[in-house]
């Protein structure tokens, strides 16, 4: 798994508990898939999570994605680089 700018997956899951959020098991596999590949849009990462969990929803994606942005994980606008 590549870990981008120097944040691994342990550091952005302490930051996130750190504001108050539950780690789940969706929550680990969109970022796992967003750590280990180049993601141009929360759509990319939804079809790619889908085909590991069917449970994981299109606004699951989208709420984390949001959740990263507002604790400074990821910048939308370096498509989703960490």
């Amino acid at each position: 798994m590549t870990e981008k700018a120097g944040m691994s997956e342990e550091m952005i899951i302490n930051r996130l508990k750190e504001h108050g959020f539950r780690i789940t098991k969706q929550r680990k596999l969109i970022l796992r898939f967003i750590l280990g590949h180049e993601c141009s849009c929360c759509k990319e990462i939804y079809y790619h999570v889908k085909e590991e969990d069917p449970t994981v929803g299109i606004a699951t994606v989208y709420r984390m994605i949001k959740t990263l942005e507002e604790i400074g994980v990821i910048d939308r606008r370096n498509m989703y680089r960490i």
